[in-house]
């Protein structure tokens, strides 16, 4: 079905990254025995076997990616609201081709913020400064009047609060377009087993500052439901699109308890 236009305040899209890889996660099932011929010995000398299990995936190749990405950029653009806003979420491989090409077709003047989002884990090779950070690209459709509500920015603390008031020190300082936050914990609540899925603290002070309580939020590379977790907790309506039979099983299951008619 044709999405509705001017329906979305913002649109966020975390296209795949074009790593030439095939994105995947794997998981181990680890399960008691009853026969003690498990091949792991545990707590009291209990017996397990593990078995790993291939969680979603999907190619990450890509010949053409910047035709793949801006033919559904600029298609998406139509559900806008006049004040709304895009964010388009990739690294290092192909973020300075497309702010080029959104640089054309949006034109520069709509172009708002570099947002970059870092963090700490993975490798570290020793030929070159290792990657840590992702670019978060944000676009407004009107760049002089456009949704961005400052109060709902949740102040981060000082690195050194004795050198400002205490009242200051209480209240925090404002993010700046740096944001350090840490990736899904491996064993954590929000994890879904979904290969690249992104934390929900980046999505929650995006859909907070750039849309309003009664909003929605759209998102046509939904993977593992992040986008639609966040916007239903902060009181936002979503619609999440993905051809990936897996990232839409993911989504419906974590957004079950939000919206019944996922399932």
């Amino acid at each position: 079905p044709t999405l509705p236009e001017r329906f979305a305040r913002a649109i966020y899209v975390d296209p795949p990254f074009n790593t030439g890889k095939v994105q995947k996660r794997e998981r181990m099932r680890v399960t008691a025995t009853q026969n003690g011929e498990g091949v792991r010995v545990g707590f009291g000398g209990r017996r397990y076997n593990v078995e790993k299990i291939e969680s979603g995936s999907y190619d990450d190749d890509f010949d053409e990616f910047e035709t793949f990405l801006m033919t559904r950029v600029e298609s998406a653009l139509r559900c806008l609201t006049p004040d709304g806003s895009l964010f388009v979420h990739l690294d290092y491989r192909e973020v300075h081709y497309i702010k080029v090409a959104l640089d054309k077709l949006l034109g520069r003047d709509r172009f708002m913020n570099e947002i970059i989002w870092a963090y700490d884990y993975g490798g570290r090779p020793k030929n070159r400064w290792p990657s840590k950070h992702d670019t978060i690209l944000w676009y407004a459709l009107d760049p002089r009047e456009y949704t961005f509500n400052f109060d709902e920015m949740e102040r981060i603390p000082y690195m050194a609060p004795g050198l400002v008031s205490k009242e200051k020190a209480e209240r925090g300082k404002t993010p700046t377009d740096v944001w350090w936050h840490t990736i899904v914990p491996t064993n954590g609540r929000e994890k879904t087993g979904y290969p690249t899925q992104k934390p929900l603290g980046i999505l929650n002070r995006l859909i907070k500052v750039h849309s309003r309580p009664g909003d929605v939020i759209l998102d046509f590379f939904a993977g593992s439901g992040t986008t639609g977790e966040a916007a239903a907790s902060h009181g936002r309506g979503f619609v999440l699109v993905d051809n990936n039979p897996e990232a839409v099983r993911v989504a419906a299951y974590r957004l079950r308890g939000f919206a019944p008619e996922c399932v």
